[in-house]
Formats: C-alpha cells, sequence, structure tokens
C-alpha cells in the first residue's frame, strides 16, 4: 500500500485530504456536475467554481479560446451568488462525504472578508482559496495579487474572520512571486496555491479579431506546466506553509514532479475539460506509480528534489 495522506496547515487549520489529487477552481463547477463520471469524495478535495457576494453573469461571448498545448479563458467568474450556493449547492455537496473548498471572488476588502466570514459558518466547506487574482474595481482594476499593501490588506481581514483553512492562490503574473508568497504567509496564510492562469491572447489573422471578447484571458494546460513548476519551487523554498501546485498537470508523473519540488498537493484543472473522468482516474494512477518507483508514503517523497 502507499500512503498518499496530506495534511495542509496545523493545529485547528489543518485540512487533511486522503491523497494529493484537488481540482481547480472553474474546471469542476460545483463538483455536482461531476458525480456521474466518479466519486467526488474519493478526491483529495474540490475546489469550487468562483463565488461572489452577488451573482455574476460573466463576460460576452466567445470567452474560451484553444491555442497550441493550452487554453484561454475570459468567463469573467460567472456564478450564482454566496447565498444560492447556501441554499442549493451546500446541502447536496454536503451528503457526498467531499473535502470541499471554496474559492472566494470580490471587487474590495470587505466582500473578500464578509464572503469568508459568511461560509466560515457553513459546516459543508472545510476550506477557502482566496482569489486574489481579479480587479479590485475601487483601486483602477489593479489585481489584489499584484499589489504588495493590497494583498497584505486582503489576507489579513480574511484571517482575521475566517474560522477555515485559507489558502492564497497567488498569480504569476507579478515581478517576483516569492515576494507576494511571503507577505502572503506573514498575514496569515494558512497554505498557497500556486499558480493561477497566466495572460495571454489569441487573434484569428481572417476576421483580424481577437478570438476572446475581452481580447485578454488567462492562459492554462500543459503549455504553462514549467512556468508553474518553477513558481512551485521557488515559493516552496521561501516559505513554511505548505504550497498546492496547479498547472499543467495531465498525468501521475506531472503530480511527482510537483510534490518532488515541493508542493503537498496538485490541483487539476484543465485537463479535466479533455476528460472529466481524470481527475478520478488519477487518484489510482498515482498510487501505481509510487509502487513502480518505490515510494510508500508521499510526504517522504515531497521536496527532495536534488
Amino acid at each position: 500500500m502507499v500512503d498518499c495522506r496530506v495534511q495542509l496547515g496545523s493545529d485547528s487549520f489543518m485540512l487533511s485530504l486522503e491523497n494529493p489529487i484537488m481540482t481547480a477552481s472553474g474546471t469542476f463547477g460545483y463538483g455536482l456536475e461531476f458525480t456521474n463520471y466518479g466519486d467526488i469524495g474519493s478526491l483529495g478535495a474540490i475546489v469550487l467554481k468562483g463565488i461572489s457576494l452577488r451573482p455574476r453573469v460573466g463576460n460576452p461571448m466567445p470567452r474560451i479560446a484553444e491555442v497550441e498545448g493550452g487554453l484561454l479563458n475570459a468567463v469573467g467568474l460567472q456564478n450564482y451568488g454566496v447565498e444560492y450556493l447556501i441554499s442549493h449547492i451546500l446541502p447536496q455537496l454536503q451528503d457526498t462525504r467531499a473535502t470541499v473548498i471554496a474559492n472566494l471572488y470580490a471587487n474590495s476588502v470587505h466582500e473578500f472578508a464578509e464572503l469568508a466570514r459568511i461560509l466560515s459558518e457553513e459546516s459543508a466547506i472545510h476550506a477557502l482559496e482566496l482569489n486574489v487574482s481579479c480587479p479590485n474595481v475601487r483601486e483602477g482594476g489593479v489585481l489584489f495579487g499584484q499589489n504588495k499593501a493590497m494583498l497584505a490588506d486582503v489576507v489579513s481581514h480574511v484571517t482575521r474572520v475566517s474560522k477555515k483553512h485559507v489558502s492564497v492562490k497567488l498569480t504569476p503574473n507579478v515581478t517576483d512571486i516569492v515576494e507576494m508568497a511571503r507577505i502572503a504567509e506573514d498575514n496569515g496564510a494558512n497554505s498557497l496555491t500556486c499558480i493561477n492562469t497566466l495572460q495571454g491572447m489569441a487573434v484569428d489573422i481572417y476576421s483580424k479579431k481577437p478570438k476572446l471578447a475581452n481580447i485578454y484571458g488567462g492562459l492554462s494546460g500543459p503549455c504553462i506546466k514549467p512556468v508553474a513548476l518553477q513558481c512551485v519551487h521557488r515559493v516552496a523554498q521561501a516559505v513554511s506553509i505548505p504550497v498546492i501546485g496547479v498547472g499543467g498537470i495531465c498525468s501521475a508523473q506531472d503530480v511527482l514532479e510537483f510534490i518532488l519540488v515541493g508542493a503537498y498537493a496538485v490541483q487539476i484543472g484543465t485537463a479535466t475539460f479533455m476528460n472529466p473522468t481524470f481527475p478520478f482516474q488519477l487518484v489510482d494512477e498515482l498510487v501505481t506509480l509510487c509502487k513502480e518507483i518505490g515510494i510508500e508514503r508521499i510526504e517522504e517523497f515531497r521536496n527532495t528534489l536534488l
């Protein structure tokens, strides 16, 4: 047998996972959409699509475009709002035995803190993930995760009111992601998720138009894995809290690569679009690969890069 158990954080904010396979926010809906493909309770955790205080309609179409080696998206965080989540989604998730992480989206520090306060009271939610790669309307469209003072402000406000484990999802679109990781840690984050999407665009030479109505979008998929891997490695060496790796994972080998450079767990995103059963298959494939290599405990393999 291979021991794949993972512990994120410590004390009252510890999050215990049966295995390191998580889903990434925005690619797995609310989890319920995938119950016909596998047991969501068998995954380490599921991360819900971004939730805001009020419903959002998202960006205009087209908002997804395939590119070489990946996917561009500018969905715009379309969601039903936190009240609908609590009244319609969480009661159903309660029966799945899944470890559920809510991804929080907001336009201000106050909204982030209010979301955290509300969802901290929900027993079906086991942890919170802060999407700090979203526009702060009050600050002229600057992203929280790209401004040191704003990042410190939002993380400190959320961790003061939260009763749950708080992970901060970092953007790679900064000069120094390590500096931002340390700021998140210093202000109370229990773990870090690396990375959110890279910024990108795609154009059509025939229509002379961008392929996304929003012009720019977030790049994900296999093409960003080398970037994600180096971000996880750098951040894991610089902080003392757990790092969750995400970006282009398409195989059990990819999972072990992220764990080798310091990740405690990983999130599966774009690969789920190609194969909705993939996260479930990956749990078994990871065990098989560990047996082949001779890994008895995932914990002992983490951060052993020579």
